[in-house]
């Protein structure tokens, strides 16, 4: 098949599996996941690689229109009435999961070289995959406020820690003692993620400047979208984090004290379609038969990277006094595991040649489950919450 047939096939069978999968009360995103591993290189290899390709923009532009939509919740109203328990929250599930998966790894044998490299990815959610099934539901209440900023914040302490993680990870694989090393990868990823807040910040203030001159709301649209490509395509270009520049890009808009509601609006109207494709492309991407390589102590990280994020958010939330069904569920709702702890383990397996193969294939067959079990996990716990 030529490509824009296949583009075609994604579209309107996306649109039918959701529609079908509605009935079995599943979420979309779940549906498109499904239809990606049927269409893909597992099993019947109906998209093409040139097709399968595009994967790699698709993401980007997709994780920076979800981190530029999240960057909406992180305004000052929000955050004069979540922001203590956010804070807390989100550096207590960070710590829960990366502690529970090294003490697991540990346990089973691995040397501390690679139990701290699974802990650091551990700590990765779907921001993307959380605001789909948000977006799909209309799920409002405390719940998904505190949601929507933990897996913001939650983004950044991932960098951070996998940072650090390889740091240590180097110099105990290749028993080198430079102690340096750590000070050394630890400020310039500081240096990223300060430089990746300020390039979404300047996007913000020039964006309303410009904006100011158009009153249509499909000129905005056109203008939004393409800041947002603007914002990912100079962080790649520089080594910055397009998603955190973008979650920076939409928190500057909603904080400014101008009418910000049509950015965010206009991006609707096509996010959807965006949606479709990406999680399409996700599952078609994904090797089933990495699945049979897990291991019980792949499945152990499926369930203990979960139970660990749900200690630390009771933990967390307890000490910052947030309510019983945040405590409760929050957890559960950052099950998904997506793009970013991908991108993590593409970057451990760049860095270490002997033992990356294995971490990437243990990443991405958790991923396979966590993209269809770990989005019903958040619809029950905003199900339970009464948000739904």
């Amino acid at each position: 098949m030529n490509d824009l047939l296949v583009i075609g096939l994604i579209l309107l069978a996306g649109l039918l599996s959701a529609k079908l999968l509605r009935l079995l009360k599943l979420p979309a995103a779940t549906a498109y996941l499904i239809l990606g591993i049927l269409l893909g290189k597992s099993i019947f290899y109906i998209i093409p690689e040139t097709v399968l390709n595009a994967s790699g923009p698709v993401s980007n532009v997709v994780l920076g229109i979800v981190a530029f939509t999240i960057g909406r919740n992180l305004n000052r109203e929000n955050f004069r009435i979540l922001g203590r328990q956010v804070m807390w929250i989100s550096v207590f599930e960070s710590a829960g999961s990366f502690l529970v998966i090294t003490a697991l790894f540990l346990l089973f044998g691995q040397p501390m070289s690679v139990a701290v490299i699974y802990g650091a990815i551990a700590i990765a959610a779907a921001p993307d995959a959380v605001l789909m099934i948000v977006r799909e539901y209309k799920a409002k209440g405390p719940l998904t406020n505190a949601l929507l900023g933990v897996v913001a914040v939650n983004t950044a302490w991932c960098f951070i820690v996998f940072s650090m993680s390889v740091a240590v990870s180097k110099s105990l694989h290749l028993h080198t003692a430079d102690v340096m090393l750590l000070p050394k990868v630890l400020g310039i990823t500081l240096i990223h993620i300060i430089g990746s807040f300020v390039l979404g910040a300047f996007l913000g203030v020039v964006i309303i400047r410009i904006a100011s001159l158009l009153n249509d709301l499909e000129e905005i649209l056109i203008l939004t979208v393409g800041f947002i490509f603007l914002a990912v395509g100079v962080s790649i270009h520089f080594n910055l984090s397009g998603i955190l520049a973008c979650m920076a890009f939409g928190a500057t808009l909603t904080n400014l004290k101008t009418p910000t509601e049509h950015y965010f609006e206009s991006l609707q109207k096509i996010d959807g379609l965006l949606f479709l494709i990406f999680f399409v492309l996700a599952g078609a991407n994904l090797d089933v038969a990495s699945l049979g390589k897990i291991g019980i102590i792949g499945i152990l990280y499926l369930i203990f990277r979960v139970l660990g994020k749900m200690a630390g958010v009771f933990i967390g939330g307890r000490i910052a006094g947030a309510g019983r069904m945040i405590k409760t569920y929050l957890g559960l709702g950052l099950a998904p595991q997506a793009g970013v702890a991908l991108g993590c383990a593409l970057i451990a397996k760049t860095s270490f040649p002997d033992i990356g193969p294995m971490i990437l294939n243990t990443i991405i067959a958790t991923t396979v489950a966590y993209q269809v079990f770990g989005l019903l996990l958040t619809k029950y716990a905003l199900y339970k919450a009464g948000e739904i």
